[in-house]
């Protein structure tokens, strides 16, 4: 079969956003290091509770302006834009200092610890007309968009089954925010988010939601296997855990082809369609990989903003909250054993 072209925002030659950062630690070293290096987006402030670490990381990044305080850089006139970058228990209070400042956002999945939280966001951000989203980058890649036209034009037939997993050996608890139940941890909230957001994209909203899990000494779920129903009586199997690494591989399978997306299915790579003995292969041909494949999002938001958009009709605000309700029904789940 001919695949579409991707239909994603070019990296370079578009609207540009003068980007704020609040809270510099290690996914924001990665976004802002694959923006700049990929884009022509640009992060002209940095802000972090310790004025010494700011500093460093405006030298690294080659960053115009530190500050020690978050309001200092939510005041920042030359600030367009504000990436919430912090754990996820401080993502409801910086998106809402960023957002009472007059701000557009773009904040860092998950979009609140809970459904409830991240309505407070929600409903702050329309009342004041500013841009907001969930960073869920890879609904933005080349691929993505490609097999979003697969599915709209209904190539694959009638959708039965979607299956993704996404699992990582996060090692040893100490220290890591992603351990710990004060600040919004777990395997769901962290890495459980791709496979259950990519379910959501192809299948559309869930019916119901099972979960059984393994909750760890420190207090979070720490791994959980999935099944979502949906009104049109496809399902979806996916599967997450903070303990091993997994073949982070997704499939979605329909009555006339499948798509098979290579590992890990989050990030820039490429897919197969197989139909019958036929197979047609997408590789990427950005070259980028990893997270690099940041970039594309930043580019994306950008040309909304241009537009006038204050949402991203690729992963607008009512998708994140129907995924964190989902969560959070799977989360009690595994909490209740």
């Amino acid at each position: 079969m001919i695949l579409p072209e991707p239909t994603a925002t070019p990296l370079r030659g578009g609207p540009t956003l003068r980007w704020g950062v609040l809270a510099p630690g290690g996914i924001a070293t990665d976004w802002v290091a694959a923006m700049h290096a990929n884009t022509d987006q640009r992060v002209v402030a940095v802000a972090s509770r310790s004025a010494d670490r700011a500093a460093e990381f405006a030298r690294k990044h080659g960053i115009e302006r530190s500050y020690g305080s978050y309001d200092q850089l939510v005041a920042d006139p030359e600030v367009d834009i504000i990436y919430v970058a912090a754990p996820n228990v401080f993502h409801r209070p910086l998106a809402l200092l960023a957002i009472s400042a007059g701000k557009h956002v773009l904040i860092e999945k998950p979009l609140g610890i809970d459904a409830a939280d991240a309505r407070v966001i929600v409903d702050a951000a329309r009342a004041a007309g500013v841009f907001a989203m969930e960073a869920m980058w890879t609904r933005f890649l080349p691929q993505t968009t490609i097999i979003a036209q697969l599915l709209a034009g209904g190539e694959l037939g009638d959708l039965k089954v979607v299956t993704a997993d996404f699992g990582a050996n996060f090692g040893a608890p100490a220290g890591q925010p992603v351990f710990d139940p004060t600040m919004g941890g777990g395997s769901l909230r962290d890495i459980g988010i791709y496979p259950v957001w990519f379910s959501r994209f192809a299948l559309g909203a869930s019916t119901s939601a099972f979960a059984r899990g393994r909750m760890l000494d420190t207090g979070v779920d720490g791994q959980a296997a999935m099944i979502l129903d949906h009104a049109t009586g496809a399902q979806a199997v996916l599967h997450t855990t903070m303990q091993a690494d997994t073949p982070t591989e997704a499939r979605i399978n329909g009555t006339r082809a499948r798509v098979e997306v290579r590992t890990p299915f989050y990030a820039p790579n490429g897919f197969a369609v197989v139909r019958d003995d036929e197979r047609t292969e997408f590789t990427d041909g950005t070259g980028l990989r990893g997270r690099e494949g940041l970039s594309f999002q930043t580019t994306a938001i950008a040309q909304h903003i241009a537009d006038g958009r204050t949402e991203a009709p690729e992963h607008p605000l009512d998708v994140s909250l129907e995924i964190l309700e989902t969560l959070d029904t799977m989360r009690a789940q595994i909490e209740a054993g």
